[in-house]
């Protein structure tokens, strides 16, 4: 921190002018007068020194110059603070105005430091800092800034990152107005529109303090609001928000506070002992289900109302388990009792007469008071609401414990796969006061629904542990649901899957051999077991008769034994393997054993239709295998060389995809999905030239508005046709989110020569990559032509520069070239595309 440094001269010099300085008044705010060395508002006066600064914009460098303590910018009065104390803190008093913390005009591009990942307007490190607005209305001191990952930044620009603990905000606006229009009533000339309407990650502030708190204080962006991101123990008392997804702080107390959500999920998740509500007011600007969280969470909410013209559910986060616990207490949603989660019951818990509400609420003397000081008093006994003796005072009275309660019970396990007459599990409760500080407590019950009883004993231990022992003589693994309540009212519950007692694979009563059958290859085997076999089968092709140089063609998936191979003109010349690792529901797999077909395949084996190619996604291998071979599929992860500016790095230790389902707008299909960033999916035919070709596939994005991938950060799909493989040469059609939009991706068309990419003609934005979206890319003699199109996925369409489907078409250079390529660089889990009903045609 630097300090101030004032001669004895200048001092004199300073109480000289402080004398004969006139006390000005603010001419926004008429209760606040400058005098120089102290200010006084609302007729009580604040003495200026080296913890209490005034800043204010309307005063020119030549007034600040005159006094030690007065500044016009917050980035200038920051170079100048001395840590502050819990007593004494280090106080910012904010004349009403806007305070850009980074320069809007400056067109140059903000960029991590070197080594980190988000850019910051501002860095801080101050102990007990304190902003103070010298007004009763938040928007009359606008803190703001107006950038966002891909607009105006590299990375998740975020305003600032304040280190130290006791940070405090009070009557102030923080504001990233990249995608909200500024508008300040008291100046219009301040007024600011939004850098883009396309809503991109523009954060707010982040803090890795305790102790934090912010009083009538307004955060305003969009999609990640990032409101003291990392902080500890947090309240907001008063405050209002506005917001679309992954937002909030999970790890916090909203008091007295408003919400306007413009999105489903304004949390992406609230871990540790979670977010809590009391006394709020939520409304909801989005259409259909409004969700709290993306991901599980912890999340209390009591007396708060919500509203919402359009929403038809409210669930606390889209795939609720039953492990996760959820508290609410007197809701309402448009003004009728609201009950969060009515599908996923078992997670909700209603404290209505629980002791557990005391936690929260204490009604005392026809006063409700909202226990904050049980919240956040932690191991120090903060309070930051001034409680304390109110509590205290209603314990004596009752004698009851009001300001020790736990807010959390966990349910720790060492496992959650349990087999018969083998494990044994032992549970033990984890209770936690608000804030993640452990509380000491055996006094719990632990039960097992009558349906799980068949599959499980429970034994009572000491210090409130039990034992699960298995005892499930069925054959199929079940799944059983353990749960503990306390007398409080906590709940917590975990999932096990208890297996009867395993036996040995299955030995061959038929060993296994292979048969040809027209165009397929049979494995034929039996094996004795009583039960649906579940054997794990992998396809092989070989250079000879003794499996020399195996590489993986297919795969047993989903508990069915693939007993048959459907022969394609790129096994002509192969010999075939096959392995088979024998297994049931009752048993691991075996070990492998192996069989090779007595001569190589020929096209005698081979259907007659080599110029269509529709694979077996089902059981395609996802094995890596970089190699460029006919009639194989290369499967890797790849950075193109035009995502370099990005911070992500090659990653083959995995598979680069998996066949399963997706997430969210995927979560019903099943198909190929990227496993990670950059993963890329090559074909190579057999033959040494082809003129028209055609791909074509269905892709189901996991985002669900349109938008495709994570961010505008490179991020895209590339469909390849046309291509020489070895120099990655040819034509492919780029699917790409850009800035411009949140709800659409463009699409254009590309040329690849020797691994480098440019765009062929003007790009496209559409509404279309959404829900089931059909894709093809095609050559005809020399013209390419790429189309995309939704049936069954329309939007609304507000803006005429989007289109609900694709027709783009263009002159390209004739080649003889006929690999395929499936480039994927967005995000993985949430931002991936599911890829079904491949079709590769050529002629």
């Amino acid at each position: 921190m630097k300090i101030r440094i004032v001669t004895i001269l200048s001092t004199l010099l300073l109480c000289s002018l402080n004398m004969l300085a006139q006390i000005e008044t603010n001419n926004i705010n008429l209760k606040l007068k400058f005098a120089g060395d102290h200010l006084i508002y609302k007729n009580n006066r604040i003495e200026l020194g080296p913890k209490a600064f005034y800043i204010d914009g309307q005063l020119s460098d030549k007034e600040v110059n005159k006094y030690p303590f007065v500044f016009n910018s917050i980035n200038k009065a920051v170079e100048h603070l001395t840590n502050g104390t819990e007593e004494s803190p280090m106080t910012l008093y904010i004349a009403p105005w806007v305070y850009w913390i980074d320069n809007p005009d400056d067109v140059e591009i903000r960029i991590p430091k070197q080594g980190k990942s988000v850019p910051f307007g501002l860095e801080i490190e101050c102990e007990w800092l304190k902003f103070y607005g010298l007004t009763d209305n938040p928007q009359d001191v606008i803190l703001a800034s107006n950038r966002g990952q891909t607009i105006g930044a590299k990375g998740n620009f975020t305003m600032l990152n304040i280190k130290g603990n006791g940070l405090s905000t009070h009557n102030i606006t923080l504001g990233n107005f990249c995608n909200v229009d500024l508008n300040y009533e008291l100046n219009p000339s301040l007024n600011r529109q939004k850098r883009a309407s396309a809503i991109v990650q523009a954060q707010l502030v982040f803090s890795d303090g305790d102790k934090v708190v912010a009083r009538n204080t307004h955060f305003i962006s969009r999609l990640n609001l990032a409101p003291f991101w990392g902080s500890k123990r947090t309240l907001f008392d008063g405050c209002h928000f506005e917001c679309t997804d992954d937002a909030l702080n999970g790890c916090a107390v909203y008091l007295n506070c408003t919400f306007d959500f413009f999105s489903s999920k304004p949390f992406y998740n609230a871990p540790l002992t979670g977010a809590v509500f009391l006394n709020c007011d939520i409304n909801c600007f989005t259409g259909g289900t409004q969700y709290l969280a993306k991901v599980a969470s912890s999340i209390t909410m009591v007396d708060t109302r919500i509203k919402g013209k359009n929403v038809k559910y409210i669930g606390w986060s889209p795939n609720t388990s039953i492990e996760e616990k959820y508290y609410q207490y007197n809701l309402l949603f448009n003004q009728s009792p609201l009950f969060i989660g009515s599908k996923d019951g078992a997670s909700t818990i209603d404290l209505t007469n629980k002791d557990l509400l005391d936690a929260y609420l204490v009604k005392f003397n026809n006063k409700t008071i909202y226990n904050t000081y049980n919240l956040l008093r932690g191991d120090d006994d903060w309070d930051p609401m001034k409680i304390k003796p109110i509590i205290l005072q209603i314990e004596k009275s009752t004698g009851k414990n009001y300001s020790k309660l736990p807010t959390q019970l966990k349910i720790k396990s060492s496992n959650i796969r349990i087999e018969t007459n083998k494990d044994t599990l032992i549970l033990e409760p984890e209770f936690n006061r608000f804030g993640g500080y452990p509380y000491s407590s055996n006094d719990l019950k632990w039960y097992i629904q009558s349906k799980f009883q068949s599959s499980v004993k429970l034994e009572s231990l000491d210090n409130g542990r039990c034992r699960i022992i298995p005892i499930n003589t069925l054959d199929e693994t079940k799944d059983v649901i353990i749960e503990a309540i306390s007398p409080l009212g906590l709940e917590a519950a975990v999932k096990l899957s208890v297996a009867p007692a395993f036996i040995d694979p299955p030995k061959f009563i038929d060993k296994p051999t292979l048969h040809f059958n027209n165009d397929v290859i049979e494995l034929s085997y039996s094996l004795d077991m009583p039960y649906d076999d579940q054997s794990l089968i992998t396809w092989y092709r070989c250079k000879d008769a003794k499996g020399e140089e195996a590489i993986e063609i297919a795969v047993s998936r989903f508990d069915k034994p693939m007993k048959q191979y459907k022969f394609t003109s790129a096994d002509n010349g192969w010999y075939i393997k096959a392995s088979i690792r024998p297994k049931h529901l009752r048993c691991n797999e075996g070990q492998a054993t192996s069989v090779i077909s007595k001569r190589p395949i020929n096209n005698k084996n081979i259907q007659k239709k080599p110029n269509i190619y529709i694979p077996n996604l089902e059981n395609l291998s996802t094995l890596y295998q970089p190699e460029i071979i006919d009639g194989f599929w290369s499967v890797d992860c790849y950075k193109p060389t035009d995502t370099n500016a990005q911070n992500w790095k090659v990653n083959n230790s995995k598979n680069a995809w998996f066949v399963g389902s997706g997430v969210n707008g995927a979560a019903k299909d099943t198909g190929l999905v990227q496993n990670v960033k950059g993963a890329r999916l090559r074909f190579q035919p057999i033959g040494d030239s082809f003129w028209n070709m055609k791909l074509s596939f269905t892709a189901v994005p996991s985002k669900t508005a349109g938008q495709g991938f994570g961010s505008a950060t490179d991020q895209y799909l590339d469909i390849c046709i046309k291509m020489d493989l070895h120099s990655m040469s040819g034509y492919a059609l780029r699917i790409f989110r850009t800035p411009k939009y949140g709800n659409a991706v463009d699409f254009q068309l590309m040329k690849y020569s020797n691994g480098e990419v440019s765009p062929i003609g003007k790009a496209i934005s559409s509404t279309c990559y959404r829900g089931q979206c059909d894709i093809s890319v095609e050559v005809i003699n020399n013209r390419l032509i790429a189309r995309a199109d939704n049936r069954n996925n329309t939007p609304n369409l507000k803006d005429n520069k989007l289109v609900h489907s694709v027709h783009l078409e263009t002159i390209v250079d004739s080649n003889q070239f006929g690999g395929v390529s499936i480039q994927h660089t967005g995000s993985i889990h949430a931002a991936a595309t599911l890829i079904k009903n491949i079709k590769i045609e050529w002629k």
